[in-house]
């Protein structure tokens, strides 16, 4: 054999490795592996981000605990033909950037669209049904309750499409602007394009709740309550103060921006997946990371569990290591305390986990809700992919916000629920075989297991009870739903959830709450808002960043804006940034 040629491979090596390799003494001692960045979880927040770094030239490693990828954004298939959705059920980001960027079409993604997205039921049978795809049709109905709502819907979908993604992208896909700038209100880019899309703006809404908007310009209870739980179980609750246009921006994400993934949640997963994998990616599943790497006030690199399947324990990232989850994990089980200020550590304990917990039902059905009253008119021939219901009054709202975050209990009676329920098999076949019906998710807000006050087990030991409250509140609006047209049901609780996958600290989808001390340039902490943290290369992207929970890949795109100017990045054509970005030398 010549020399420095390996018998096994027409390439060259050195003659010391290669007498290494055919020696039965010698062995070539493995260098520890070493990447421009490491990414802390496998979420579609920490996959985004990968993606873009990937695809800016930059060697990645991704390190998931669990054995696949996806986060929430995940399917299960409890019984053969039918899907469901344990976590997120909707993607909310087809008005942003990402999916273009990420050429996340070529990868498989599809997303189905919904012309009624958004309805509400009261008690005795009225209804309303939004859409923005057919609006007369939405104000004819509404006339039968409050014309001025109805000439209120016609005046709103007038507006053209392309102001209200100006208005959300200056939202969701824009990061805050830099810590420590004092910014007027009136002068926020979303603030301007209000002034000048919105014709009955009026700048003391910043300062209201959504309830508070609402009641200057809306007649009908039905419908305030149904876009009051839109935007709860989106983002902020309707009666917090000063987060009210950024509740009617979540009833905007859910008329223009939404949809449900053909084939279910977990194929944008799949779809993020390749996408990464066809940038260079490196996936590590099953790899649990057991500290973040600091040295000398800087993130360097992971250490993974003893039990990791991988060869070393330790990965080295020269640029960047990125955290994808919760954000009290990152700075109380990753970072260790000698490398954070005191006051720092308290506050994150202190930043607050109500308003996301939820309690998931699934419910498959041999028939579809046959609704009392005016729905069963609104509600034909299909209605929309979401309901809430019954939406007779807010004080029903309020009891249960009451029951969940006063009390710390979960709410078991029907003047203290009112839930939505979802159904994609209207769109989507694959949720469902012929002749039955998938309702995934029906759910309700409960307090996070750390928080009950019976226990972090006291939701599930009274799950069939509270299973038993929703589908008698169910049946109050389409009593044909009664027993024997049930095949299975099946919940997903917040401490399962807290379980299963590490990124839901409290079991809450949105990270953390979405009030106005943790919102915005404050999220989850304002020295967090621009995604930096106090050490040095360590940042974060997950839903405690802003804007918050929901699959809209709001985060990684707005964190790239942070890294390439940061690490100095030179992105291709394909990348744009937000037109509202303020850099930081600004």
């Amino acid at each position: 054999m010549k020399k420095g040629i390996c018998r096994r491979c027409s390439g060259k090596r050195p003659a010391a490795k290669q007498f290494a390799l055919l020696s039965p003494t010698l062995k070539e001692v493995p260098m520890i592996p070493h990447y421009d960045v490491v990414v802390v979880g496998g979420g579609p927040n920490g996959m985004g981000i990968a993606c873009y770094l990937a695809k800016c030239g930059l060697t990645v490693c991704l390190c998931e605990d669990r054995l696949e990828l996806g986060g929430g954004v995940e399917n299960a298939e409890p019984l053969p033909g039918f899907r469901i959705d344990p976590h997120a059920t909707y993607f909310y980001g087809a008005a942003g950037p990402p999916v273009e960027q990420l050429e996340l079409a070529k990868f498989g993604f599809r997303l189905n669209y919904y012309r009624d997205l958004l309805g509400g039921i009261t008690s005795d049978g009225q209804a309303i049904n939004l859409s923005m795809y057919d609006p007369e049709r939405s104000a004819k109905l509404l006339e039968r309750y409050s014309r001025s709502d109805a000439d209120l819907w016609r005046l709103y979908t007038s507006i053209p499409v392309k102001n209200f993604v100006r208005l959300l992208r200056s939202i969701y896909w824009t990061p805050p602007p830099p810590v420590g700038k004092n910014i007027d209100p009136l002068d926020l880019p979303w603030v301007k394009i209000l002034r000048e899309i919105m014709p009955l703006f009026d700048p003391v809404w910043l300062d209201l709740s959504l309830f508070e908007i609402l009641d200057l310009v809306s007649q009908n209870e039905c419908l305030k309550v149904a876009m009051g739980m839109a935007a709860w179980y989106n983002g902020p609750h309707p009666d917090w103060a000063g987060t009210g246009v950024f509740g009617l921006t979540c009833n905007l994400l859910n008329g223009i921006s939404s949809g449900s993934p053909a084939g279910g949640m977990h194929t944008l997963a799949h779809s993020l997946a390749r996408a990464c994998m066809h940038h260079g990616v490196r996936f590590l599943t099953n790899c649990k990371v057991e500290e973040i790497l600091v040295e000398d006030g800087a993130a360097k690199g992971v250490v993974l569990s003893d039990d990791a399947p991988v060869q070393h324990r330790v990965i080295r990232a020269d640029r960047a290591v990125i955290s994808g989850i919760h954000v009290k994990h990152t700075f109380k089980k990753l970072v260790a305390p000698k490398h954070l200020p005191l006051d720092f550590r308290q506050r994150i304990e202190d930043v607050s986990l109500k308003g996301s917990s939820l309690f998931t039902l699934s419910v498959i059905s041999k028939e579809n809700p046959r609704w009392i009253g005016d729905a069963a008119e609104i509600f034909s021939p299909t209605f929309p992919t979401c309901i809430f219901l019954p939406c007779d009054s807010r004080e029903i709202l309020r009891n249960q916000t009451r029951t969940v975050d006063s009390y710390n209990t979960h709410p078991i009676s029907k003047d203290n629920i009112i839930v939505p329920i979802c159904q994609h098999d209207q769109c989507d076949p694959t949720r469902a075989p012929a002749g039955y019906h998938v309702f995934s998710p029906i759910y309700i807000q409960v307090p996070p297991p750390e928080d009950h006050v019976d226990g972090p087990r006291a939701v599930n030991d009274a799950k069939e009870e509270i299973t038993e409250a929703i589908m008698e509140v169910i049946r109050s609006v389409a009593p044909n739903l009664t027993p024997d047209k049930i095949v299975a049901k099946f919940v997903n609780t917040p401490y399962d959830s807290s379980m299963r996958n590490l990124g839901f600290v409290g079991g809450g989808w949105y990270g953390s709450r979405q009030a106005d001390d943790e919102w915005y340039d404050r999220r989850p902490l304002p020295e967090l808002a621009r995604y930096r943290t106090p050490v040095e290369r360590l940042y974060l992207c997950n839903q405690t960043s802003y804007p918050g929970g929901l699959a809209l890949f709001a985060v990684p795109y707005n964190l790239m804006h942070i890294l390439i100017e940061d690490l100095d990045l030179k992105p291709g054509a394909w990348w744009y940034p937000s037109p509202d970005y303020i850099k930081e030398e600004a």
